[in-house]
């Protein structure tokens, strides 16, 4: 297929699917992955699309790709930094879990863990760790997101202002260059600020694509957070920033061993 035939039909796919993977892309269409490189790019320079590690998005800045969508999207990378962060977070203390796919990976990572206490807005981490009955789960109130099983609103921030947590694990939808994490939903966004208010210890979880989205709705700087775990260096920009904050960045190793 020609390239002008093609790209209309990548972008029906990502409007179809939320996002096209170059794995994906190549058996569709019978090429090269350097061609379906060379199309996703110059589909992102047009503004049609967004890249991200593995293929390319829907561009928005104001609304969030579909759950399922999400949950498909780096999944190796999200296991991965998912396994990083776990062994960082020791038996016997108070977690909270937030909503995102990234942290249903490291509540899946957790399940060997012993003496934990888990807050979690998120019912899909809730089910994941009723697994373990060594884990004791704890479950927000609050306005049911139906579309990811979020819990969000005041009175999900009003349970979390009766804890204070030893480690609190956090996603994004985006971040900036400078240092800024971005959520799209507003809720969502006072519920993580509370959060963060209320741990010894802040760990966030993104893979690369977040540098590549763009959110309009601002969480807190990485100045936040204790360690960042992504699986591939950020911006020079994001890095420096992390140094001047003290923020370690913790880049997760491919299929590390359990």
């Amino acid at each position: 297929m020609v390239q002008t035939l093609r790209k209309p039909e990548i972008i029906n796919i990502a409007r179809r699917e939320g996002l096209v993977t170059v794995e994906g892309l190549v058996s569709h269409f019978g090429v090269t992955p350097q061609t379906i490189r060379r199309d996703l790019t110059e589909l992102a320079d047009s503004g049609q699309l967004e890249r991200v590690h593995g293929g390319a998005i829907l561009p928005s800045t104001t609304a969030n790709i579909g759950y399922s969508e999400r949950r498909e999207l780096n999944n190796s990378a999200k296991v991965d930094i998912a396994r990083a962060c776990a062994r960082e977070i020791p038996n016997d203390c108070a977690i909270f879990l937030n909503i995102g796919t990234t942290t249903e990976a490291v509540a899946a990572e957790l399940l060997h863990h012993e003496g934990l206490i888990v807050v979690t807005n998120n019912i899909n981490i809730a089910m994941i760790l009723s697994a373990n009955k060594a884990i004791e789960v704890v479950v927000t109130g609050g306005n049911l997101r139906r579309s990811d099983g979020g819990l969000i609103g005041d009175l999900a921030k009003q349970t979390i202002g009766q804890f204070r947590f030893d480690y609190a694990v956090i996603g994004c939808s985006a971040l900036h260059e400078a240092g800024e994490i971005l959520d799209f939903d507003f809720q969502e966004v006072g519920v993580s600020k509370e959060i963060i208010s209320r741990s010894e210890h802040v760990f966030l979880v993104a893979d690369a694509s977040k540098f590549e989205r763009k959110a309009p709705a601002r969480i807190a700087s990485l100045s936040s957070v204790d360690v960042f775990f992504t699986d591939h260096p950020p911006p020079s920009g994001t890095q420096s920033m992390c140094q001047a904050a003290n923020t370690r960045i913790v880049v997760a190793p491919q299929s590390i061993t359990p």
